[in-house]
């Protein structure tokens, strides 16, 4: 049996500590003691360590009992450690800079559409971005200690498999940035945006409503990875219309973004909310036919992993009152006899930010569960 080497437990005590205190909040050294049980001069020295790196501030003194001095209390900081979340979606690019507390120091979106246009410009389009929010948090005093790009489509080790909306199929992702990126499919990392700064549900399914259907799913307060999350190409109709990925009658053809502002007569969500809340037919309908369809999917999704939770997001967020009811009314058709159940319905409150906030919150965790790497940064 080999021993433990001083850093792997230096390092595992450093997760520990900053784990209680991303955790529970404010804590003294004598609490971290207690909560760790590790010695007070170990955690004096760890919080030491951390305080001098910035991770961690001193706030004002607590008396823990009615004698001897009072303890300090030592909680997150978002002073020194960020990182970047990044977005290229069919019509706009986005960024969003989040620090080591979970505070968002900026969210930045540009309107573009990216159908069509070489991977190789919009990437450029990307990296410049990136490179403008790295200024940024420079200018902030702020460390960034990596980024996390979003996309919709599969990933596979760095490159995007297929993206019909964009376009692009085996496409690499390398932005040359000076810090770590890596990519990711954009509904995953909106389900993460979920679970860590939306509702916070320990199971759920996320559907990203956009031009394209993703899905993440979340089992144990942890993404599953076994899902492909390619909701929008689950077929709903065999003789509906063709849809980008080169087959017919798609969900995304009936409830993606594009699909409801067509059917309903108007260009923009904005547009199509104001025609619903005015009891306008036509919106009603498209918006109601893309909920009957968006049910049935989501029955083919429920029967398969078995949740009873589905939260929506993106433009589904802003459409629920009206998307929700036609939806749900097919999964009780569809599950009752099955299940004797329903999952619950909910909109996503992060409307279209669930993706970078995630995107940027992974490296936030990263940083959080294995900080000793980026002490010396």
């Amino acid at each position: 049996m080999e021993p433990v080497r001083h850093e792997a437990m230096r390092a595992r005590n450093l997760e520990l500590v900053l784990g209680e205190i991303s955790r529970g909040g404010p804590l003294t050294r004598a609490a971290l003691a207690e909560l760790t049980g590790l010695t007070k001069s170990t955690v004096s020295t760890l919080v030491g360590s951390l305080v001098d790196a910035g991770f961690l501030a001193e706030t004002a003194a607590v008396r823990a009992g009615e004698r001897g001095r009072p303890g300090v209390e030592v909680s997150l900081s978002g002073a020194r450690m960020a990182s970047l979340g990044l977005e290229v979606n069919v019509d706009y690019l986005a960024a969003c800079l989040l620090d080591l507390t979970g505070a968002v120091r900026r969210s930045v979106r540009i309107e573009r559409d990216n159908r069509g246009a070489p991977a190789e410009t919009v990437l450029d389009a990307v990296r410049e971005l990136a490179s403008a929010e790295l200024a940024e948090a420079r200018g902030l005093g702020l460390t960034v200690a990596g980024a996390v790009l979003a996309v919709s489509g599969p990933v596979r080790d760095g490159v995007v498999l297929s993206a019909p909306n964009l376009g692009w199929r085996n496409v690499p992702v390398s932005l040359d940035l000076p810090v770590p990126v890596s990519v990711d499919n954009e509904a995953n990392l909106g389900a993460l945006g979920e679970l860590w700064f939306g509702a916070g549900a320990a199971d759920f399914l996320y559907v990203s409503g956009e031009i394209g259907i993703g899905a993440g799913l979340v089992v144990d307060s942890r993404l599953f990875r076994g899902t492909g999350g390619e909701l929008g190409h689950v077929l709903v109709s065999p003789s509906g219309p063709s849809c980008r990925c080169g087959a017919a009658g798609c969900l995304e053809t009936y409830a993606g973004q594009e699909a409801m502002l067509t059917a309903a007569g108007v260009s923009t969500v904005d547009a199509l909310s104001a025609a619903l809340a005015e009891a306008d037919d036509a919106a009603l309908s498209a918006v109601s036919a893309a909920g009957e369809a968006l049910g049935l999917a989501l029955a083919s999704a429920v029967n398969l992993v078995d949740v009873d939770r589905v939260v929506l997001g993106g433009v589904f967020g802003p459409l629920f009152p009206w998307l929700a009811p036609a939806a749900e009314a097919v999964l009780r058709a569809r599950l009752t006899g099955l299940r004797g159940s329903v999952p619950v319905l909910s909109p996503s409150a992060l409307g279209d930010s669930a993706a970078t906030l995630g995107a940027a919150g992974r490296t936030i965790h990263g940083v959080l569960a294995d900080p000793g790497p980026f002490l010396a940064r």
